[in-house]
């Protein structure tokens, strides 16, 4: 079978020499030339017969993240060929994250505002459209596709619940990623079994894996077992992985930023064990110290910190510590490195992600590490349409989000690197680094598949 992208042949530069943006757009350039395509249309795959080379694109977000990461990793010519040649067949599966934002709809905002609406109505909607307009818009399905395609992940463990424990509240973000993968079918599906993740790979389309964020509960308390029934009602809905506690203490234990560090509760014992019976994840990337403790030696089955870092590198109240990351590795699960900068520390940027990763992989071994990158591509319309939005004034914070003084922002250069779609060049960085093929294809989405398939279950109309 005649591929219609044939490898790349080198430029007439030497191969111990770092690849240049200019470089890399001459690539682009002779890919096209190849193809008898322009850069319009290289952006559907159909019109190609074919799927577009990683990271070519017009697309100016995608396109200024992308040089920011080769600035970053200055990769020669064979890292390049060699990461993108592996990127290319991996299952990558991002462990924790988000599918690419729409831009808002500035008129429909605008006329709520107007309107005298809430601020919780405000960023409702706000939050709809940034979810769910690829699904109305061909402008911003075509940028969706666009921004899959450069990225090269097949599936997504996606963000569809609000942080909390209300049912109605965690329902709205999986309403939306259901209807958003309703709407693009033919592109994107919502998986809910590990063989759809490998199937969608196998087909060459992308999936969404739904995490709830949260375990819902009614609150009623009349029984532990009424109280956790929600678990299982949301397993049918979809959802796949819960956090325990996002930031702040709940009831079953308490979050990473609060200070007393209590632990599980009885209840969040409970909670646990009902999640590894219906067949959902276990997930501790916003818990306590003490609590994800508690919690991997209370699960029977692989549980995670999905997007995380190493307090061995970066003391943050998001890092974990060494005993504590062993305790998730010794329930047969893992930690997913994110791209936050505040998090990563060090020079915040795809370097830091890379050393993270060797020093999880050193401490803890190769099978028990992934990426779980915990941000999202953005339109490239969103800061034009935001300005057509009239200004609300300050909000107030809302209760999870609690977040000690300095655990976020600062001062970070290069953190334009750590965009969503660098994800290729994460593989070239892992190539730098010396990890092998197979080494490789666990991290970018080998493990996760792994804890998914071991939490798998199908329940029976009697459980």
């Amino acid at each position: 079978m005649t591929r219609l992208y044939p490898a790349i042949r080198p430029l007439q530069v030497p191969t111990v020499a770092s690849v240049s943006r200019r470089d890399f757009l001459a690539m682009a350039a002779a890919v096209t030339a190849v193809s008898g395509a322009s850069h319009a249309n290289a952006a559907d795959p159909e019109s190609l017969g074919g799927r577009p080379p990683l990271l070519f694109t017009d697309n100016p977000v995608i396109a200024r993240a992308r040089d920011a990461g080769l600035d970053v990793l200055k990769p020669t010519r064979a890292d390049l060929d060699r990461g993108f040649a592996i990127h290319r067949e991996a299952l990558v599966f991002d462990g924790y994250g988000f599918a690419p934002r729409a831009a808002l709809d500035a008129a429909r905002v605008t006329k709520l505002i107007e309107a005298g609406a809430s601020d919780a109505e405000v960023q409702d909607l706000q939050e709809e459209l940034s979810m769910t307009r690829a699904a109305d818009s061909r402008v911003e399905r075509d940028e969706f596709a666009e921004a899959m395609r450069c990225a090269g992940v097949t599936a997504i463990f996606q963000n569809a619940g609000e942080e909390g424990q209300d049912p109605l509240r965690l329902m709205k973000r999986l309403a939306r990623f259901t209807y958003l993968a309703d709407r693009l079918r033919g592109t994107l599906v919502r998986a809910t079994h590990p063989e759809d993740v490998v199937a969608a790979h196998k087909a060459g389309r992308h999936c969404l894996y739904l995490t709830g964020n949260g375990v819902p509960l009614p609150q009623t308390w009349v029984s532990v077992e009424e109280e956790l029934s929600y678990v299982r009602l949301f397993y049918q809905l979809g959802i796949r992985m819960m956090h325990v506690t996002y930031n702040r203490r709940n009831v079953l234990g308490d979050g990473c930023a609060e200070k007393a560090n209590g632990g599980l509760s009885d209840f969040g014992r409970a909670a646990i064990a009902e999640m590894n019976r219906v067949g959902v994840i276990v997930d501790v990337a916003h818990s306590g110290w003490r609590t994800c403790f508690e919690a991997a030696r209370a699960s029977t089955k692989p549980m995670v910190a999905s997007h995380t870092v190493c307090a061995g590198l970066r003391d943050h109240i998001r890092a974990k510590p060494d005993e504590v990351i062993r305790a998730i590795c010794d329930t047969g699960g893992l930690i997913g490195i994110c791209w936050i900068a505040p998090f990563l520390g060090g020079t915040g940027d795809l370097a830091a992600v890379l050393d993270h990763i060797d020093f999880a992989v050193k401490h803890f071994g190769v099978e028990h590490v992934a990426i779980g990158t915990d941000v999202a591509h953005t339109s490239q319309h969103a800061a034009e349409s935001a300005k057509g939005i009239p200004s609300r004034g300050r909000t107030r914070t809302r209760y999870e989000a609690l977040w000690p003084e300095g655990a976020l922002g600062g001062v970070w250069p290069r953190a334009a690197s750590l965009a969503w779609t660098n994800w290729p060049l994460l593989t070239v960085g892992l190539v730098q680094r010396g990890y092998r093929e197979e080494e490789i294809r666990q991290i970018l989405g080998e493990n996760v598949l792994r804890v998914c398939q071991a939490n798998s279950r199908e329940l029976t109309p009697a459980e």
